[in-house]
């Protein structure tokens, strides 16, 4: 099985290239994020034609979050937790997370608060969602030590200074935060495994690159995607890769494809 993650920045403005991307790279799940598009305007139909079926969560021309598989979809949920934090006023549960069950593995699509800045509500807001999503995956590790679990996406967090170009560049700046990096151990103390890192080491292994100022070529870039697994999904683990090919040429996503290789379930 090849369970992949994808910030797109907007699906209706690439939906071209990430179909060509999908079709090209084989893929069976696929977790979209930054979707950009109410429900209503996600291009559900171009991802039928290829043989797979999609869930999308959107509200607004903001956020959104898509699993597209062509192994199964059920048990289709847009809420990790009962107490998912709000934001905005009048506060809202942003379109942030949706989960499904894809060939006997839970995948959650997650699309991270950004912050804004560390004096922002938007911080607050991050923080606590964070820890919202840790409390519910811990719970579900208890519940089922052997759960095939597998939160995946643009999680606006570099957990260590090897996933940034220049920590010195990002200093006071939200991604790089002691209480971000805190939050994200935290899910790795739940029991969730960073399994990319052992296929794609850095420093200078990144999945995002800021759109201005040449990031790209001059490859200054963020390592701010990732597929966490449970212990069960981890131990299935037998490859990774970060497709920096997507992020060039004209019509790029500011964020590059990451696909992890499952071995067949035990």
């Amino acid at each position: 099985m090849r369970l992949a993650t994808w910030n797109v920045n907007s699906v209706r403005a690439r939906l071209d290239r990430v179909l060509a991307w999908i079709d090209r790279s084989d893929v069976d799940v696929v977790a979209l994020q930054e979707t950009k598009c109410k429900d209503e305007q996600f291009p559900e139909q171009a991802f039928l034609d290829l043989g797979y079926e999609v869930a999308h969560h959107g509200l607004s021309q903001w956020n959104g979050v898509a699993l597209v598989s062509r192994v199964g979809l059920e048990d289709v949920s847009t809420r990790f937790s009962t107490d998912v934090p709000q934001f905005g006023e009048p506060a809202v549960t942003e379109a942030r997370a949706i989960g499904a069950t894809c060939g006997g593995v839970r995948v959650w699509s997650l699309y991270v608060p950004n912050g804004r800045g560390l004096e922002d509500p938007h911080y607050v807001y991050k923080l606590a969602w964070l820890q919202a999503l840790r409390s519910a995956g811990a719970g579900w590790l208890a519940q089922d030590p052997q759960a095939q679990v597998a939160l995946v996406g643009d999680f606006n967090v570099a957990p260590t200074d090897d996933d940034v170009w220049d920590v010195d560049f990002f200093a006071g700046a939200t991604h790089v935060s002691e209480p971000e990096r805190a939050e994200f151990r935290s899910l790795v103390d739940a029991g969730f495994a960073d399994v990319v890192r052992p296929y794609a080491p850095g420093p200078g292994t990144y999945t995002y690159w800021d759109y201005t100022q040449l990031r790209f070529p001059k490859r200054q870039g963020m390592r701010i995607d990732f597929v966490l697994g449970s212990p069960a999904l981890a131990g299935r683990v037998t490859g990774a890769t970060i497709d920096r090919e997507e992020r060039k040429g004209k019509g790029a996503s500011d964020h590059a494809p990451v696909v992890v290789e499952l071995a067949p379930n035990a």
